[in-house]
């Protein structure tokens, strides 16, 4: 259980901050810029959910559920060391990333084919929708760069390449079901 008595803490104070195995490193460090972009993220969830109903919804607020998951993924490097830790640590799994899957290939099969890319905008929700799935890569690239340098859960780089999918479909789903999507116009303004 998470108890959070006091907010301030001033331990970062210096400009470090501490992990999920209790090391400190720079709050600049690349393992702190994945986890924390996936905070921004769930942050923008949040907005979008300001404009979604009923099943989208509720899809959101399973996504920003998943999204602590991962940043609690990502938080904690020595996944080597999991079986000796005090507590088990939360992992992405293969379930999580075939949920979207399966989320995805649901709303796709209401959508007709695209003929052109689309702009992001139309209706309130498909933007912010649109905003999630930008933040949802560069999210992925950081945490694929991190696994250049150091371990990284491969279920939690898979998860943030599906969940930038989600989101395409999901805006076109929020433009009513894609007849309202702005397509774009190559050269238009030439």
């Amino acid at each position: 259980m998470v108890v959070l008595n006091k907010i301030y803490t001033r331990t970062g104070d210096k400009g470090d901050t501490a992990l999920g195995n209790g090391a400190r490193v720079a709050k600049f460090d690349p393992r702190v810029a994945s986890y924390g972009t996936s905070d921004e993220l769930n942050s923008a969830v949040g907005v979008a959910r300001l404009h979604a109903e009923g099943d989208m919804d509720t899809a959101l607020m399973r996504i920003q559920n998943d999204l602590f998951d991962l940043g609690a993924d990502l938080c904690r490097p020595d996944m080597e060391q999991d079986a000796q830790a005090e507590y088990p640590p939360l992992r992405m799994v293969a379930e999580q990333v075939t949920r979207l899957e399966n989320e995805i290939d649901a709303m796709n099969a209401r959508l007709e084919p695209l003929r052109s890319f689309i702009l992001p905008g139309g209706s309130a929700l498909s933007a912010h929708l649109h905003v999630c799935r930008t933040q949802a890569r560069r999210a992925e690239r950081l945490s694929v760069e991190l696994a250049t340098v150091e371990t990284v859960n491969p279920e939690a780089i898979k998860y943030l390449n599906r969940l930038s999918d989600w989101f395409f479909v999901a805006a076109r789903i929020a433009n009513d079901d894609g007849r309202a999507d702005v397509l774009w116009i190559p050269g238009a303004n030439r």
